[in-house]
């Protein structure tokens, strides 16, 4: 049963608190900053395999010794650990070495320096290849609509689609600095890993909407674009949000269950794909009916001095 809900009903009410989101998460961002990670900063990375690993709280009992800035331990398959900290001497890595064997018999895999230079390179890369996924996904849209030209164009959905992605990004990246202000949790790669995948997810919210809206456009031509719209919103509702609901079950389980390593990427996508859901059913349709009306009334008052 397809519901009639007036989502466009209350477009400002959208707007007004979507800017203030924006704000809040552009002040985090700007005012707090992001606590970023070894892999943007440099720092020292050490890979070792445990006889028998221990517990995290352990191996932060016996590290406390030594000073090594703002460190993360990452366990990895069954036995071994991925410690980066900040960069350290020959004589604190060896005494880091002897201090975790007195747990459990361990042996060193690697041993590594990240260089000033090398995380410049990579925070560039970084927002370079956040661009690029943007571009790209604008060309995917206005290709997959570049039938559609009446009463908005694909390259109009396109940039639709863009502007709710940046917030949708914009919402995490924001987050992040909050939690890295007061929980000093890192922004590092895997955090990058998960805003990349956000980009892909949520731009799928906004074109089933922006498909069924194609759709009803063919279908009832005759139809008040703004009706159509919230139509169409309401006829792929249940499917947004089934689909979001089913992924934040399985987020949220490896938020509590899966360890330290997924655990920040997959709050990273939680936040992302609750603010994508959003953006997609509160900014992308409401957008694209201001847009439409500030359209044809540019057009109307185009006509008016022309006669």
């Amino acid at each position: 049963m397809i519901m009639n809900i007036p989502f466009l009903k209350f477009t400002k009410i959208y707007y007004i608190f979507s800017s203030l989101l924006l704000v809040i998460a552009l002040f985090s961002i700007f005012y707090f900053g992001l606590n970023l990670g070894i892999d943007f900063l440099g720092g020292s990375i050490l890979e070792i395999e445990f006889e028998n690993r221990p517990e995290s709280s352990v191996l932060q009992e016996k590290l406390s010794s030594f000073d090594l800035g703002e460190y993360t331990i990452q366990p990895v398959g069954g036995k071994g650990i991925i410690l980066k900290m900040k960069e350290i001497s020959y004589d604190v890595h060896q005494g880091v070495v002897s201090k975790l064997s007195e747990i459990s018999p361990a042996k060193e895999l690697g041993f590594e320096d990240v260089g000033p230079v090398i995380s410049r390179e990579l925070r560039g890369k970084t927002v370079i290849l956040v661009a690029v996924s943007l571009l790209g996904l604008l060309l995917y849209i206005m290709i997959s609509f570049r039938k559609v030209s009446r009463p908005v164009s694909g390259f109009i959905l396109g940039i639709v689609s863009i502007i709710t992605l940046g917030f949708d990004v914009l919402i995490t990246v924001g987050f992040f600095a909050i939690m890295g202000k007061f929980y000093n949790v890192q922004f590092n790669i895997p955090i990058i890993t998960a805003l990349l995948t956000i980009i892909g997810y949520t731009i799928n919210d906004k074109v089933i909407i922006f498909d069924r809206v194609r759709e009803n456009i063919i279908r009832r031509s005759s139809d008040d674009f703004k009706e159509l719209v919230n139509k169409s919103i309401n006829e792929t509702l249940f499917r947004s949000l089934s689909t979001g609901f089913c992924t934040l079950l399985v987020l949220a389980s490896l938020v509590i269950f899966g360890g330290e390593t997924l655990k920040y990427f997959s709050l990273a996508l939680i936040v992302g794909i609750i603010a994508g859901t959003y953006s997609s059913l509160f900014i992308a349709s409401p957008l694209l009916v201001s847009w439409y009306k500030w359209s044809a009334g540019r057009e109307v008052r185009a006509g008016s001095k022309k006669r």
